[in-house]
């Protein structure tokens, strides 16, 4: 396809690309649909029609099925524009068979519905309204200019100006509201369709890094007693003479345990190790281990941590589990990203939940937005300038210019059954009571503390020694 053709469309496509075999199918539907109607009406109620155009403009449609199902393979996906080519002919075919048979006085002139629809579900915005577009003016002129049905004594066949009128307005309300509505919903459907791509990527890694933390803790543990050894025994065998024969063994023990670390390291990449002191972190060490990647970007992050009424002053130990790390991660970053110089990370617990506030000192929410926080690719954070949300920020790491930061720590934290709150520190509706120098943005999480909690409820671990690795 040449360039200029192709430019129109670049940034407008979509991701769900039709193949040729299903539109060619459907055609066929549609010529079987046309050649019956016109069967009909010629030979049930003998309507005077202009048949060789009809048949013309059919033989076309046969004529371009043939030639695609012999010219692409079966597997042939067409691009946005080959779509638009295709629902645009398929329009327009179908306006002049109906030009020939009575324009809107003919029931069929609602299938021009047909088209618009498809466009909308599976064209960018450009191309449905362009679509949209032509299928209001053809309907327009339809109205107007058609060639009369007649019986077979020669009477015209048409209903009062009146409803044709309304014909033509219920079309094009059926039009723009059917459109609308058809490309509104897939739309979003794509959009989270993407984000949780996304969100499935975020989780995927965080595990992966996790579950690397694990192999080397374990191979740090494994190894250490072993390379001990090694080193002893080769610093005693410096101090001595290599003809010695009571070194021997000091020989036959470094062999040894070479051997032992050579076993161990072949297990670890077989089997790997489940480290149940791995899998838990009091609720402190989890919320740093978040916030780790963002504690030397020149903003200050306070942690404070304190029981709730009547609750264990011991700080409960809670599931590290990877959704967690990573949707804290990414609200602590947002936090930090535009926070004037300070952040706070809050955790109280009681018996029944566990509660972290991530507050900042910066803008805060916009109001306009705060009711979508969460949704796919809502960007604004602030009420700041335009230029804030634009500019080349080297110091944001992750999904910047997707506005899926906030989506995927929400999707990922309610995985872990918590529930997210958003409001603003200046908010006077605000429930719960914030420091005056709290002034921005105020993320809450609760979890019910069975949820995730290491030692108690419906997801404790179970406790004891580690499990030796297997071979």
């Amino acid at each position: 396809m040449p360039e200029s053709n192709v430019g129109i469309w670049r940034g407008q496509e979509r991701s769900s690309w039709i193949r040729l075999r299903t539109l060619i199918l459907l055609r066929w539907v549609a010529i079987a649909g046309q050649v019956g109607a016109i069967t009909a009406a010629q030979q049930m109620y003998h309507l005077q029609i202009e048949l060789l155009l009809c048949y013309l403009a059919i033989g076309i449609s046969v004529a371009v099925n043939v030639s695609a199902m012999f010219l692409f393979p079966e597997n042939k996906r067409l691009s946005e524009f080959e779509n638009f080519l295709m629902v645009l002919y398929d329009l327009l075919q179908l306006a002049f068979l109906l030009y020939l048979t009575g324009g809107l006085n003919n029931p069929f002139a609602l299938l021009l519905l047909a088209p618009v629809t498809i466009s909308a579900n599976v064209l960018g915005l450009r191309a449905a309204l362009i679509v949209g577009g032509t299928a209001i003016l053809l309907v327009t002129l339809l109205a107007q200019f058609n060639l009369p049905l007649r019986t077979a004594e020669g009477f015209i066949l048409r209903v009062p100006d009146i409803f044709i009128f309304g014909n033509w307005a219920a079309i094009i309300i059926a039009a723009v509201f059917m459109g609308a509505y058809s490309f509104r919903i897939n739309s979003e459907m794509q959009t989270m369709s993407e984000a949780l791509s996304a969100t499935h990527m975020a989780l995927s890694r965080e595990q992966k890094l996790t579950d690397l933390g694990g192999v080397v803790a374990a191979a740090a543990h494994e190894l250490g007693t072993p390379l001990a050894t090694i080193k002893l025994t080769s610093s005693e065998l410096i101090e001595e003479l290599e003809d010695q024969p009571e070194l021997r063994e000091d020989a036959e023990l470094i062999r040894e345990q070479a051997d032992r670390c050579r076993d161990i390291l072949r297990d670890m990449g077989r089997a790997g190790k489940d480290d149940l002191h791995l899998r838990q972190a009091p609720l402190s060490a989890v919320l740093r281990e978040a916030a780790e990647p963002h504690m030397q970007r020149g903003k200050t992050i306070h942690f404070s941590a304190e029981p709730g009424e009547g609750a264990d002053p011991q700080q409960p130990a809670i599931l590290r589990l990877p959704e967690v790390i990573h949707g804290l991660r990414n609200l602590i970053q947002n936090a930090v990203d535009f926070a004037e110089a300070n952040v706070w990370v809050e955790m109280t617990w009681t018996d029944d939940e566990i509660r972290v506030r991530i507050i900042d000192d910066g803008h805060g929410f916009p109001t306009q937005v705060i009711g979508r926080i969460g949704d796919p690719f809502v960007r604004r954070r602030s009420g700041q300038p335009e230029a804030h949300d634009t500019q080349d920020n080297t110091d944001r790491p992750g999904y910047e210019g997707m506005g899926l930061g906030l989506f995927i720590a929400k999707t990922l934290l309610e995985r872990s059954g918590a529930t997210l709150s958003f409001f603003n520190g200046l908010d006077p509706y605000k429930t719960v009571p914030i420091r005056p120098d709290q002034s921005g943005a105020i993320v809450q999480l609760v979890w019910p503390r069975s949820k995730i909690d290491a030692q108690q409820g419906e997801f404790a671990l179970p406790l004891g020694a580690n499990r030796p690795i297997k071979a």
